[in-house]
Parts: C-alpha cells; sequence; structure tokens
C-alpha cells in the first residue's frame, strides 16, 4: 500500500506520513457502480482515491438526485469530511464511476494528523477550497446555465473522468444525473449531433472533435 500511496500523493504527503497512512488505512477496491457511501449513514472513515473516478449524488426533496462533483486520483471528499468531524449522518451519496481503489482513514488518525503534519492540514483545507468552489459551480450551473449548456458541460466532464470520447450511459441515466427528464435529454442530445458536436450511436455517446 505505501507504494501505491507514495505514487499518488508523494507530492502532497511527505514521506513520514505516507507510512503512517500506510500502517492504519485499509484497502478497499471498488467497481462501476459500487455504492461506497449511502445518504443517512454515519461515516466512520475518510476515504483517500488511488485510481478510479467517484460521483457525489445529492438527494432532492423528491427523491430525485443530482450530481454535485466528481473526486479523482489524489482527492478526498469535503462532505465526508465534514461528516467525519461533526459525528454527523451523510447527507450525500458517493458512487463509483469506474473500478479503482480508495484508501480508507480511520476519523480518529484523520484529526490527529491535523496538528501534527503541515501538510496533511494543507490537503484537507485545499481539499474543502476545491469542493467547495466545485459545489459553486454545480449551483451556478443549475441556476444560470441553458440544459443544452449543462448537458454539454457533463458530456465533457465524462470524457475527462473516463480519459474516453465515448460516454456509456444511457439517456435515462443522464436526465438523472442532471435531474432532468429523459425526454428532454435526448432532445438536446439530438440538437448536439445536428450540431457536429456529438455522434449517437445505438449504446453511446461519441464526442466530436471540433475543429
Amino acid at each position: 500500500m505505501e507504494e501505491l500511496l507514495k505514487e499518488t500523493y508523494g507530492g502532497i504527503l511527505e514521506q513520514v506520513l505516507i507510512e503512517e497512512i500506510a500502517s492504519v488505512a485499509k484497502l478497499v477496491e471498488f467497481k462501476e457502480g459500487d455504492v461506497l457511501i449511502d445518504i443517512g449513514k454515519y461515516i466512520r472513515t475518510m476515504p483517500l482515491l488511488i485510481s478510479g473516478a467517484i460521483k457525489i449524488m445529492r438527494e432532492d426533496l423528491d427523491a430525485g438526485e443530482l450530481l454535485l462533483y466528481f473526486i479523482e486520483k489524489g482527492d478526498t471528499c469535503a462532505m465526508t469530511l465534514a461528516c467525519c468531524v461533526g459525528d454527523k449522518k451523510s447527507e450525500i451519496r458517493a458512487v463509483a464511476e469506474n473500478n479503482g481503489l480508495v484508501a480508507m482513514i480511520p476519523i480518529a488518525k484523520m484529526e490527529e494528523w491535523l496538528g501534527k503534519y503541515k501538510s496533511w492540514r494543507t490537503f484537507v483545507f485545499e481539499s474543502y477550497n476545491n469542493r467547495f468552489n466545485e459545489l459553486l459551480t454545480a449551483i451556478d450551473n443549475i441556476a444560470f446555465m441553458n440544459m443544452d449548456k449543462r448537458l454539454y458541460k457533463y458530456l465533457l466532464e465524462k470524457k475527462k473522468i473516463n480519459s474516453s470520447n465515448v460516454i456509456s450511459n444511457t439517456h435515462q441515466e443522464i436526465a438523472y444525473e442532471l435531474n432532468s427528464s429523459r425526454v428532454v435529454v435526448s432532445r438536446l442530445l439530438k440538437a448536439l449531433e445536428r450540431e457536429g458536436r456529438i455522434k449517437l450511436h445505438r449504446n453511446n455517446i461519441e464526442l466530436l472533435e471540433i475543429s
């Protein structure tokens, strides 16, 4: 585990801290679609993402869900940190976007390292700041961005997260994550295809390079 942590966090955390993390963390493999954190559950460990990507979802008043942001290799989740420190039930759902690996750290160690290691404090505070900015972006997208722009931005984010021009999600799955309807998403995807931005196939969506 130490080598995996060093490869991912070596430029962020000092070696002695990486060694300590390796001695107490639990390494967990996950598969695409796995629910890693669920709404209403207490969180007893903090995740350090070594590989893969995880999408963070928020449940709305109608029991639908809205995509807030993705966490990737080298990240952690600010909302998880807040729940750990405050001993609160989770208000988010973390779902694996693809296969990956995560190191789970006990809460007690997370708090201990805040006072012990400057690099850990910096990492935690920067994680809070990055996730906060992503939440502001999500709010701006919902409040101010037209649905067609939100959809295209979502597809670009999927491309980045999965390192592929091909998006395998169904129209219904996309609608679910954007808190919209399949009919609206399908109509907007057709419009994007007419504009030459994407190509719709039977089981996937291909993002086209725009010159």
